[in-house]
């Protein structure tokens, strides 16, 4: 046996060997995408912006900060009420204004940023990843598709166009709704960093 002969035939299995691991990971993704869509649409439901609660209560945390009186600025960052990720920093940076420190307050945002990144990472993966596995799951089923085809085993070649087709579809579908869930959720939180950088800017600015 030639070598390229050995090497097709090393190749041939590998990707054969990839095929049911593919599978396996497809279904994996979509139960994934499911259950994001399902925290997607609870974080959706608890989503509450109120403009005139953070002017109101920024207001009263610079009011509190001209006047030294960190008690009065802590609580006024205790009253906000907006989304989870704002309201979790405010509570967080009270606890931190109140010992006035500071520097540990921009640190806190930074933190809340990463997390934000973080949720997003998952959608992003599959949104990624499912498009690549889908078309490895087309790829890998055509060679015994078109064997059959030679040999005029019609069987083999239903099986494996329909593996083919099916792998591209989940991967598609999983794909799909990951991309929609990352992008609604960088806008909500964009809207929420730059309500925590409203809160951090009036701190800074009166401190």
């Amino acid at each position: 046996m030639s070598v390229m002969g050995l090497l097709s035939n090393m190749m041939n299995v590998f990707s054969t060997a990839l095929l049911i691991p593919v599978m396996f990971l497809l279904t994996l993704l979509v139960f994934l995408s499911l259950i994001l869509l399902g925290e997607f649409l609870s974080e959706y439901s608890k989503r509450h912006r109120d403009w005139d609660n953070l002017e109101t209560n920024c207001k009263k945390l610079e009011n509190g900060l001209k006047s030294s009186d960190f008690m009065e600025a802590s609580r006024a960052l205790e009253n906000i009420k907006q989304n989870y990720m704002v309201t979790s920093f405010a509570r967080d940076a009270s606890k931190y204004l109140k010992e006035r420190h500071l520097p540990a307050i921009e640190r806190l945002s930074q933190e809340y940023e990463i997390q934000m990144a973080k949720r997003l990472e998952p959608t992003k993966i599959i949104s990624t990843i499912g498009p690549m596995l889908g078309l490895m799951g087309t790829l890998i089923p055509l060679g015994p598709a078109l064997i059959g085809l030679s040999t005029g085993d019609l069987e083999t070649l239903a099986h494996n166009l329909m593996i083919a087709f099916a792998t591209t579809v989940v991967g598609l579908f999983a794909a799909g709704i990951s991309y929609v869930l990352t992008q609604v959720r960088r806008r909500w939180y964009w809207e929420d960093m730059s309500d925590i950088d409203y809160i951090l800017g009036t701190i800074e600015e009166n401190s």
